[in-house]
């Protein structure tokens, strides 16, 4: 059988002149403590050139040839190989890649070299795969807590799924990009994400002139794959980018001059970064009678006169429609007045709650936490977006189109008085910059309407400590917590209205100002890595 390449070896030759010892590796997880596994080898699986499926027939004999030079070539300087991967490359390659995997993951990595990479993501199972046989045993022998299989990484078998897939370097070397990919998908659920990255082609010439002045160890031809090429093979194989990110300016340990050009430069001149970053998730199908109940949180404060019109115009939605009102110290009636409204409307599933906590954001925490729907919608109660349109934001979720769904105010015409035209211009500015600091097209990160699963909330409430309690208002929290998690975050137009009733609760220079301060503390989090 043959075996894809291994990850990690395009710049394992390039000269780092400060870099005289090993890093120390990150330690095994507790969790494999005193664990050891075997190397597996592949099993046979008969005459694969009858295969119905392409993707079930062997590689052709060019690529047999071509695939036994290259596992030669990295068994060769399989003795080279732990000073390489000690190099400060493959250390941004690792803190970058905990930044964008949580720890407690089923991870499984296609040619994972020596498995450093891996093994530095804290993973709850961890699974390796590389073609390279010396690679592999020393592998094992560096973290004996890694499941090693030797093995091309486009013809790996495996009944198991996992939650993260990484390619590290791999479709760089890969004969066969599209089936790599599409082998991918058979080790995912629909929950999964594949994460990998490759070089920049701007970088081509810089890595041949080091490679010819013996400052980089040769390598095989390489792919050299744009972005636009990895998404189209990426969707041609049943996966949906989530997002992209460029990182490294500067791959060589050098003091003050790396730490500034890689993290604050880096972020603001991606198109001359050394390496590309995708995230990506398996296109979603939709399964026509799958249904869910709903949890429609409204947090109300002076808003007496709307809270009959909330629950008359909240619809019913499949399995159930259940609505928790939480008052947050009104000052005119409405905490009298939604006691009322429940009495009067006992044919709907409505919970009445007291705010403990200060602003919007503790409001949503507080009833999500109470929330028994498996879909979590997020109305304001002043009903500027109409609640008939919920329908669409429970769809959108329902299909698996979006993760998290996010309401959009500035694509159809508002009615007037609806927004202040410095408000707008305001939105559009934050969306432009949320688009770059999420990786993902935002237009509106303001608007009150957002929706998502309870179990994606539950993954955002448990990695909170990340950013923090700092916003006042939920939307950022969120939106910042699902792009950490590389949630699919889709735009939802909706028309908005004037307020019909009472006053807005926003203050515009003091809350603008509290806005721009945390729009700063989240590049710092997100984009300026340390």
């Amino acid at each position: 059988m043959t075996k894809t390449t291994s990850s990690n070896h395009n710049l394992d030759g390039v000269d780092d002149m400060s870099l005289t010892a090993l890093e120390s590796l990150p330690p095994s997880p507790a969790d494999f403590a005193g664990k050891t596994s075997s190397i597996r080898t592949p099993q046979p699986r008969g005459n694969l050139t009858t295969a119905g499926n392409w993707l079930d027939t062997g590689p052709s004999k060019a690529s047999l040839e071509a695939m036994a030079a290259r596992r030669n070539l990295y068994d060769q300087r399989a003795d080279q190989r732990p000073a390489e991967s000690a190099r400060h490359y493959h250390r941004l390659l690792r803190n970058y890649y905990s930044f964008l995997v949580p720890p407690g993951q089923r991870i499984l990595e296609l040619g994972c070299g020596l498995g450093d990479l891996v093994a530095s993501l804290q993973p709850a199972r961890a699974v390796g795969v590389d073609f390279s046989p010396a690679s592999a045993t020393l592998a094992q022998q560096r973290h004996p807590f890694i499941e090693m299989h030797v093995e091309d990484a486009a013809e790996f078998h495996t009944s198991e799924k996992f939650d993260y897939i990484l390619m590290s370097d791999l479709v760089n070397d890969a004969p066969d990009v599209q089936k790599l990919f599409e082998r991918a998908r058979r080790h995912a659920t629909s929950h999964s994400r594949l994460v990998l990255n490759f070089f920049n082609n701007l970088w081509r010439p810089v890595l041949s002139v080091a490679e010819k002045l013996g400052l980089k160890a040769p390598n095989p031809a390489q792919n050299w794959l744009s972005l636009d090429d990895v998404t189209n093979l990426l969707q041609l194989a049943g996966w949906e980018v989530v997002k992209s990110d460029a990182r490294m300016l500067w791959p060589v340990k050098t003091p003050i001059i790396e730490r500034f050009l890689n993290r604050w430069v880096a972020p603001l001149l991606k198109h001359f970064c050394l390496t590309i970053f995708v995230v990506a998730r398996p296109k979603p199908k939709p399964e026509a009678d799958n249904h869910f109940r709903c949890t429609v949180v409204i947090p109300a404060r002076n808003e007496a006169g709307n809270i009959e019109d909330a629950v008359q115009r909240v619809p019913e939605m499949w399995r159930g429609t259940e609505i928790i009102f939480i008052e947050g110290g009104s000052k005119d009636n409405t905490w009298d007045e939604i006691q009322r409204v429940v009495k009067a409307y006992p044919n709907r599933d409505i919970k009445v709650m007291k705010q403990q906590s200060k602003g919007k954001g503790g409001a949503v925490r507080e009833a999500f936490a109470q929330a028994t729907g498996e879909i979590l919608f997020i109305l304001d109660a002043d009903l500027t977006m109409p609640p008939e349109e919920l329908p669409k934001f429970y769809e959108a979720a329902r299909s698996g189109t979006a993760d998290f769904v996010n309401g959009v105010r500035l694509v159809y015409p508002m009615e007037q008085q609806a927004m202040q035209f410095l408000n707008m211009i305001a939105n559009k500015c934050f969306g432009l910059t949320f688009s770059w600091l999420l990786g993902q097209s935002i237009k509106d990160t303001l608007c009150g309407t957002k929706v998502l699963f309870r179990s994606q909330y539950e993954l955002i409430a448990k990695n909170r400590a990340y950013f923090g309690d700092f916003d006042p208002f939920g939307d950022f929290d969120l939106l910042f917590g699902a792009a950490k998690l590389n949630a699919r975050i889709i735009d939802l137009p909706i028309r908005y209205r004037a307020r019909t009733y009472g006053e807005t609760n926003i203050s515009r220079w003091k809350h603008g100002w509290l806005l721009l301060r945390m729009t700063w503390f989240a590049a710092r989090r997100l984009k300026f890595l340390a």
